[in-house]
Parts: C-alpha cells; structure tokens; sequence
C-alpha cells in the first residue's frame, strides 16, 4: 500500500485515500488502515468503518474484518468533530501545563473528573470543554477532552488530559503499559491508620466490584482484575511499645484500578484516615485521641491520598514530562499534627 499518512493531522479534514500494495492483500480493512493513519486508533478506524465512512473501490464497507485486495482503493472519510454532549462550564482549574496537545491539572478536592451518575455537570470534564475551546480537535470523533487516567473525587493531586486524537492515542499507551517500557511514572502520598511491620512491600492482589455493595471494589482471590501497588513507609507517628498510630506512605502503581490504593492498604490492615468506605472500623481510634489530633481527623472529611508525582513521555515530541504537586492545606495541616503527636 503507498505509504499517504499525512505529515498534519489536520490534512485529516476530508477524505483519506490509498491504494492496496501486494503487501497488504487479504489483511483486515481495519488493521491495513490503522496502520497507515497513525493520528488515529483501531478503535477509532473501527467506529468509522462500522458508520459507513470507509469505501472499498466506491463501494460501502461496514465490516472492520473484511479482507482487503491488491489493487483495492480505500476511501476513508472523516467528519467533522461533534460538539461535546456535555456543556462546558466555567470551573476554576489550577493547570501546571498545556500546548495544544494536552493539558496537566492539579485537581483539588472535591472535583469529579467525568460526568456519570448523580454527577453530570460541575466536572472536570465540563471545567476543560469550556476552557479549551476549538483546541480540542476531537476524541473519537467528539470535541471533548481524552481522559487517559482518572483520580477519585476526594483524592487531589495531578492528571493528564489529552486535547487530540493522537496525544489520546500516545498517552493511552503509555497508560496500558503501566511505565514498563517508558518514564511513566505515578506516585501517591497516602496516610494511613498504624505501619506496616517493614519499611517498604507490594501487594498483588486482584480487584473487582464487592458482590455485596457495587458501589464498591474488592480484593478477589479468583477472577478480577490484576493490581499491583508498590508502598513504602516515609514517617511513621505516634510510636508507642512499637505499636504506631499512623504513618505517610508513598505508592507507586504498577497497575491503575478504580480506588486501588484505597483497597489494597484496606487488605493489608491500614486504611486512609478518612476513608468511610474501606475503612470505617477505624473511625473508633479517632473517639479515643485528644485535641487537636482528635479534631483535625474528624474535620478531614475526605481518604488522605493525594496524587503528587506525574510523569510521562510527551506523546508527540517524546521529551519526558515530569510534575510534582505540594500537598492541599488539608492534607499538610493533618500531617503536621500527627508529626507533633
């Protein structure tokens, strides 16, 4: 097949064409044409297909499998970007970096990062429509932002967002595979009840929705997802006859599943202070300590982890990337008190 990817992404606009090279005889339509437009993902050559913007010698295909020929003329179309189906709004956003191809935020407390259930507007991803504008050129077809990593509602700390299809498509790799062959690389501060018995561990334990609450992850011993979480103590408070109150951990992740963090230090005997879903059993040991301490944890409101390393290779320009967050007022006011408990 002649080699026609084009050099701008923007050349995209219209109609892309080629031909069939010997090559390329009886391989999928969808994989001869991922390959050649390197802007786009499968999945999105796919989509386009199965929407009838892909002919074959004039004809319609809308089948991703079907087997091309030597000497076939493909056709692809593609439209225009959609408007996003959420609105932007004007939401404050604290942004350490942005070009045209992807924005990093230090997300605070409190701040959803996708419209869903019971959250469909006040969004990160209505925040980033409204501020990026025409910059977004389209994810999957759809002015909308690409969320490539997501963070809970109550942690704080930093993510990046793709604003093109191929920045999506870079950083989505990159994600899948978890900084094996890369520089990406996340680390999170976390405080938890008690210390683990040794400075530093893993835990590889699978995850799934909790059969008892779906709102909730749990740790399987079949089944599930792979997690794994690397830990290691930074500080630990409180010791009393070798028996601490709390301690800093930071971890790093090896895989990226809904509250892993959360889960995993639960699994293992120490919850997030302020955890209500995995770690309410400990809300006690909050009743039987003093003032201030006493105070600042039930005033916490929120698990205490906060996503302060980012880096990652720029999915254009392959320079690495790299963002460090300072700890929220809240997370270093409650830190502070444990170091003087």
């Amino acid at each position: 097949m002649a080699n026609s990817t084009p050099d701008d992404p923007a050349e995209l606009d219209q109609n892309f064409s080629v031909k069939v090279e010997t090559d390329d005889h009886g391989k999928r339509l969808d994989a001869v044409l991922a390959a050649r437009v390197d802007t786009l993902s499968r999945n999105r050559v796919q989509a386009l297909i199965k929407s009838g913007e892909v002919t074959i010698n004039g004809r319609k295909i809308v089948e991703p499998k079907h087997r091309v020929n030597d000497g076939d003329e493909l056709v692809m179309t593609l439209p225009e970007p959609e408007d996003a189906e959420p609105q932007g709004e004007d939401i404050p956003l604290s942004i350490v970096f942005e070009d045209e191809h992807l924005i990093v935020i230090d997300k605070p407390v409190g701040l959803v990062v996708h419209p869903g259930a019971g959250n469909w507007t006040g969004t990160l991803v209505n925040a980033l429509i409204h501020h990026c504008g025409d910059s977004l050129s389209g994810i999957g077809g759809v002015k909308r932002p690409g969320i490539v990593h997501r963070i809970d509602k109550d942690t704080t700390g930093l993510l990046v967002v793709a604003k093109t299809d191929l920045a999506h498509k870079g950083l989505s790799e990159q994600f899948a595979d978890h900084g094996k062959t890369g520089p990406l690389e996340r680390a999170y501060s976390a405080l938890v009840w008690g210390a683990p018995s040794s400075l530093k561990g893993t835990i590889n334990a699978n995850l799934a929705r909790s059969l008892a609450n779906r709102q909730k992850i749990a740790v399987v011993k079949t089944a599930g997802r792979h997690a794994i979480t690397h830990w290691q103590v930074k500080e630990r408070f409180g010791d009393k006859a070798d028996e601490a109150l709390a301690s800093l951990l930071e971890c790093r992740l090896e895989t990226g599943r809904t509250h892993q963090i959360r889960v995993h230090m639960a699994h293992i005997g120490h919850p997030l202070i302020g955890d209500m879903d995995y770690g309410a059993g400990f809300k006690t040991k909050t009743k039987r300590l003093e003032d201030p301490l006493k105070s600042c944890i039930d005033g916490f409101g929120r698990q205490a982890l906060h996503a302060g390393l980012l880096a990652f290779a720029h999915p254009l320009t392959g320079e690495t990337l790299r963002f460090e967050s300072p700890y929220p007022a809240d997370f270093k006011q409650l830190l502070s008190t444990l170091q003087k408990y």
